[in-house]
């Protein structure tokens, strides 16, 4: 009787044994799906990757990033957002508004996390920031708030400032609340807001050109301007106008000054989101995270080239200041 029971067992592992093999040749790696509506500073890519290395994904190992960058506006989102969902991607990694927008309005099912977006409520993202509702969710930073701060900021470096130029993107779906809050701020200042619109690079001369008006220039839309970070900076440059930027990364490329959350950090904590919702939480449960911290950084080289003196009291308050 034993050696018949031995040989059943043994007729058993060999049976399973390839069964097991099979099970796990088809464990599936996570994919996720990497959109944005421009080519993404490098900071952006790096931080994101991070965060999936401290959670302990490696990609080409346990995880996939399917990258799809959109050059040529909404349309093109659309059309890569669709190839993404066609490859079955377990998560989109909407970088900035309107690659969340566009994810949002191709897919109900697919969760979505979003990075570096102005204002998701205001967007029409979220339904707020504590209850996202669907299947979306992600970091944002309210640019809205830091308005005011950034044209106190530039009364400072310019005591006698007495009007500010701005360059905005009327198709970004925050670019009404964002020039209301804006006026508002240079109101309290007594500071006169003109209003630049600019859809498209091919734009930014002109603008620039006639942005010479005023004394200074604040630049919004967090895609747009980022991508063409290097054009903005020189074309600031050659008008020899004093630029405040959202992000640090313009100011590493040459600008004058910067004030906001930072970037990187916004898209390494992205992969939080990411790594929860792979082990099973749902985007709609998951609040919508603010950066706590922002950074104030200065080029003193762009300031000097301008003829600016940075006060040393402002100096003080910098995060980081370049030399």
């Amino acid at each position: 009787m034993r050696r018949i029971g031995l040989a059943v067992a043994l007729a058993l592992s060999l049976t399973l044994a390839p069964l097991a093999g099979e099970a796990q040749q088809t464990v599936q790696v996570p994919r996720i799906g990497f959109l944005r509506s421009g080519p993404p500073p490098p900071a952006f890519v790096e931080g994101f990757q991070q965060g999936l290395r401290e959670l302990g994904y490696v990609e080409g190992q346990n995880i996939t990033i399917e990258h799809r960058f959109a050059d040529r506006g909404t349309a093109q989102l659309d059309e890569l957002c669709s190839e993404l969902l066609r490859l079955k991607v377990n998560v989109i990694l909407a970088s900035a508004t309107p690659a969340a927008v566009a994810a949002k309005n191709l897919t109900r099912t697919v969760p979505i996390v979003f990075a570096g977006v102005l204002d998701p409520v205001d967007s029409g993202i979220v339904s707020s920031l504590a209850r996202p509702g669907g299947n979306i969710t992600g970091t944002s930073f309210m640019s809205i708030d830091l308005a005011t701060k950034r044209v106190e900021l530039l009364k400072e470096i310019v005591p006698r400032l007495s009007r500010v130029a701005v360059l905005g993107n009327p198709a970004h779906p925050s670019y009404s609340s964002q020039i209301r809050a804006i006026e508002a701020g240079a109101r309290t200042l007594g500071i006169q807001v003109e209003v630049i619109s600019v859809r498209t690079p091919n734009e930014f001369g002109a603008a620039f050109r006639t942005a010479r008006k005023a004394q200074v220039l604040i630049q919004l839309d967090e895609v747009l301007f980022t991508s063409h970070r290097n054009s903005l900076v020189e074309l600031a440059a050659a008008n020899r106008l004093p630029v405040v930027y959202g992000f640090r990364e313009h100011v590493e490329a040459g600008g004058l000054m910067s004030y906001g959350p930072s970037l990187r950090e916004m898209y390494r904590r992205a992969a939080v989101y990411v790594d929860k919702i792979l082990k099973g939480a749902k985007p709609a449960d998951l609040p919508v995270e603010q950066p706590t911290k922002f950074e104030l950084v200065i080029n003193l080289k762009t300031a000097k080239a301008l003829g600016l003196t940075i006060p040393q009291t402002l100096l003080l308050r910098a995060d980081q200041v370049i030399e």
